[in-house]
């Protein structure tokens, strides 16, 4: 008999990790059912789901609600660049990247009226947008425009790479500014759920403002990407003064 709780939850977890490590259980796959692992291993519900929670935490597995838990896959990385309209994948290997867009007409409140500097209860549409690689989610956008600046139509799925999903074009004036905020932090659990990840393991949050050369607010974004394979790039280019020295 394993030890204490502790010792066997970390017993069973080191077991499925070696597992997984050694492509016995491979990327994809669904674990046995809890009371299938439970009986093999001789412990109690909670303890190995206790276990399953380590590995959920290092990202080796997700638990799909109603399905099960699954070794899961590595995701490509995906840079955001600061400054653009939308990140870019590294590679284009692997399956196609997938976006599903829920376009929801709203109101600006706290936090987002003061990010939009509009008066409480402005109109305002939110896009939904979360992106897939193959089955597994990838990155997860709320992105916020004034009523009038809405596009006449808007896809429900799109194939461009996450954050090139709504391209107002014409539909405004120049942009002016954009400024970005980065932070890593735990993930919400609405968050966690809707990305598959567990309570412990870092998101990389980006909230996003720009404004338009008439200081309007145009666009304010809370973008969220795993942290497992997420990266932000920002580059300041510098002019050189090139004029000569008067004589």
């Amino acid at each position: 008999m394993i030890g204490p709780v502790s010792s066997r939850r970390d017993a069973i977890a080191g077991d499925l990790r070696s597992q997984i490590a050694t492509g016995r259980i491979k990327a994809g796959e669904r674990l046995p059912s809890e009371p299938v692992l439970a009986s093999r291993y001789s412990v109690s519900l909670p303890t190995l789901r206790s276990a399953l929670a380590v590995l959920q935490g290092e990202g080796l597995i997700e638990k799909v609600h109603g399905r099960g838990n699954f070794v899961r896959r590595p995701l490509r990385r995906i840079t955001y660049l600061g400054g653009a309209r939308r990140p870019d994948a590294d590679t284009p290997a692997g399956p196609a990247m997938r976006v599903i867009i829920q376009a929801v007409k709203t109101r600006a409140r706290g936090q987002l009226a003061t990010l939009m500097n509009v008066p409480s209860r402005s109109p305002l549409t939110e896009f939904i947008c979360l992106a897939h690689e193959g089955e597994a989610p990838h990155s997860l956008a709320r992105i916020y425009v004034p009523r009038d600046l809405t596009p006449a139509a808007v896809p429900e799925e799109s194939t461009s790479r996450f954050g090139a999903l709504v391209e107002l074009g014409n539909t405004r004036p120049p942009l002016a500014e954009v400024q970005e905020r980065v932070k890593v932090r735990l993930p919400t659990r609405e968050e966690a759920s809707i990305l598959r990840l567990g309570s412990a393991w870092a998101v990389l949050a980006i909230t996003r403002v720009i404004t338009d050369t008439a200081g309007r607010v145009v666009e304010a974004a809370f973008l969220v990407f795993p942290g497992d394979h997420a990266d932000a790039v920002f580059t300041t280019r510098h002019q050189s003064d090139d004029r000569g020295m008067e004589e």
